[in-house]
């Protein structure tokens, strides 16, 4: 499958603002209209939103981009304290900020005609996509104490399909590296971080028969230093806590949801592998699943097959 280099990447990029920050977006439309005079945008295929994970970028996605360029609209954007959006430091970073995020972008999106899309998100974007898709309920089906929290999304969502993530906050399993991230010895950790120990972490994550290229680990590495990356990652971590203290509300998002669900799971991931997938069958049998033979990564080292899933999962 065609790969897209990451110079082209940043090169493609887009930026809205968000608070006082800019987010990278990447997007085949404008997804700003400047004046009265630019020429209305056509969106005359179906859309597709993707959201990454940690602590990577939405360049994870290049591969499904590609193989969707002719029949789908694809539209990406970086985190705040991701890839090549901006890194503010110190900062708290929440995932219910990231939510926000997400949702200034679908104000544009809307803005430009887009009126419904498809999302798709892995690990860290799991759990945004999950805080979407309790925003979209009544506060009756989700049960929580924030009803304040649960508003009409600017577009509606027709399916969202989940990657290896930790829908279920209890059965997510951190690796050491970060735990120690997260730490209170994370600010002198991440001072050690290099290039080689990310190459480490993602070899102990990928399948045995898929592991991450040296080129995929350089490329990621360079977007992870961009605005001093590495800087932000122990304050980025605590979702980890975040995803235990919502909990309760995002199950019950799923349990409830009329938008047609789906989980993509790379068995062999020991973050949220087949332990995850047993759990979300049990919760949602009747969602759609699919059980691949490779890590944390499916979109990365089984794109084809990812790519598969996600039409089946659209149609």
């Amino acid at each position: 499958m065609s790969h897209i280099a990451l110079r082209d990447y940043q090169a493609q990029a887009q930026y809205i603002k968000f608070e006082q920050w800019h987010i990278g977006c990447f997007s085949p439309v404008p997804l700003q209209v400047t004046s009265s005079h630019d020429k209305p945008v056509v969106i005359d295929k179906p859309v597709v939103l993707f959201l990454h994970g940690f602590p990577s970028a939405s360049y994870d996605w290049h591969y499904q981009w590609q193989a969707l360029r002719h029949s789908h609209i694809c539209i990406g954007m970086d985190f705040l304290g991701f890839g090549i959006s901006d890194k503010p430091y110190p900062h708290q970073y929440t995932l219910q900020q990231q939510t926000d995020a997400v949702c200034v972008l679908l104000e544009h999106m809307k803005a430009i005609g887009i009126e419904a899309c498809h999302v798709v998100a892995h690990d860290y974007g799991v759990s945004v996509a999950q805080e979407l898709v309790a925003r979209s309920q009544s506060p009756a089906l989700v049960n929580d104490q924030q009803p304040e929290l649960n508003v009409a999304l600017p577009v509606e969502f027709q399916s969202v399909s989940f990657l290896n993530g930790g829908l279920f906050a209890a059965l997510h399993k951190p690796l050491f590296t970060q735990k120690l991230l997260k730490s209170s010895l994370g600010p002198i950790a991440v001072k050690l971080m290099s290039k080689r120990v990310l190459h480490q972490s993602f070899m102990s994550i990928f399948g045995p028969n898929t592991p991450p290229s040296p080129t995929l680990i350089n490329d990621l590495w360079q977007l992870l230093i961009v605005h001093d990356g590495r800087r932000v990652i122990p304050s980025v971590l605590q979702y980890i806590d975040e995803r235990a203290v919502f909990a309760q509300r995002w199950q019950d998002a799923l349990v409830n949801s009329k938008i047609p669900l789906a989980f993509i799971n790379g068995i062999y991931d020991p973050i949220s592998g087949q332990h995850m997938l047993d759990e979300f069958i049990r919760l949602l049998p009747n969602a759609k699943t699919f059980a691949l033979d490779v890590g944390h990564y499916p979109q990365i080292e089984a794109p084809e097959a990812v790519t598969k899933a996600l039409m089946e999962c659209w149609t």
